[in-house]
């Protein structure tokens, strides 16, 4: 008996750090998604089009533009755009009123391949 397939969307993966979206690409694609990388905020910016993604996930700490300043401009754009932002400072960013309203979901760095999946998940619903 096959298991129910997961559904697949197209994701953008935010991350200064090439190893670090690289990683998560092959992940992602891996398990069926489609992935864009942008290495920082401005590249994400860029590639953003009404309809063209279904998810950004997004690093905290990035040259430039942090990903609370990214997730921001995320939602005033597309504010229909789940933003998951992973982070080694999770635990500082919950108690912080840095991401209030701008991150639908915050996933603390380093993460299992399960975490990940229960996030998209979890934003996806």
């Amino acid at each position: 008996m096959k298991s129910p397939r997961k559904p697949a969307y197209h994701i953008l993966v935010v991350d200064d750090e090439t190893s670090v979206s690289d990683s998560i690409r092959m992940v992602l694609q891996h398990h069926g998604h489609t992935v864009q990388t942008a290495e920082n905020g401005a590249a994400a910016i860029a590639l953003l089009e009404p309809g063209h993604f279904q998810l950004v996930i997004t690093d905290y700490l990035m040259h430039g533009m942090n990903g609370d300043e990214l997730a921001k401009t995320i939602k005033l754009r597309l504010p229909g755009l789940p933003v998951i932002m992973a982070s080694a400072y999770a635990d500082e960013l919950k108690t912080s009123d840095k991401l209030d309203g701008k991150v639908d979901h915050l996933l603390l760095k380093p993460f299992s391949i399960a975490e990940l999946n229960e996030a998209i998940a979890h934003v996806m619903g």
